[in-house]
């Protein structure tokens, strides 16, 4: 029978699987451990992170187990009409399968009437996935970096009017 998974906020027992789902996808993908999501300390509280009212994480879970989410927060040394697409990643088990596309939707939703205007991304090269589902949902390259996020080892930078 196959799994039925949903959408939904974190909560505060999903901080030890979402950290796990994370790292595991740096490892497996041979990702750099310093200058990413990886090493942010926050993956020890998601929880806490995403909880106020221009915050939101989604996880995707069937009830037992989370399989991956994403998240919108105001974005670290920018004014707060930018937010930033943070922390989406899936495991291999849901990939493919249309998650990315519809917690992407769903935080963007979320940023609109969180009073956001800007939506800010960095993700890794080698994530060519990834960086296509961001193109596809109207993401665009921007040449130089914006706030401060702490993740050097980033290299591509993506931005989209949510006006």
């Amino acid at each position: 029978m196959a799994a039925t998974y949903q959408i939904r906020e974190i909560e505060i027992t999903d901080n030890v699987e979402i950290k796990s789902v994370i790292q595991n996808l740096f490892i497996e993908m041979n990702l750099p451990l310093v200058g990413t999501a990886y090493s942010d300390p926050e993956l020890n509280d998601m929880f806490a992170v995403y909880n106020d009212n221009r915050s939101i994480y989604y996880v995707v879970s069937d009830g037992c187990k989370v399989f991956g989410g994403g998240g919108i927060r105001q974005l670290e040394g920018a004014d707060e009409t930018y937010c930033e697409l943070q922390k989406l990643y899936f495991s291999p088990q849901i990939r493919g399968l249309g998650f990315g596309k519809q917690v992407i939707k769903a935080c963007l939703d979320f940023a609109l009437t969180a009073g956001y205007q800007h939506c800010y991304l960095e993700s890794k090269a080698e994530l060519h996935a990834a960086i296509n589902l961001f193109r596809e949902n109207g993401f665009m390259p921007i040449d130089a970096p914006i706030g401060n996020t702490g993740h050097h080892a980033c290299e591509v930078q993506m931005l989209k009017s949510l006006l």
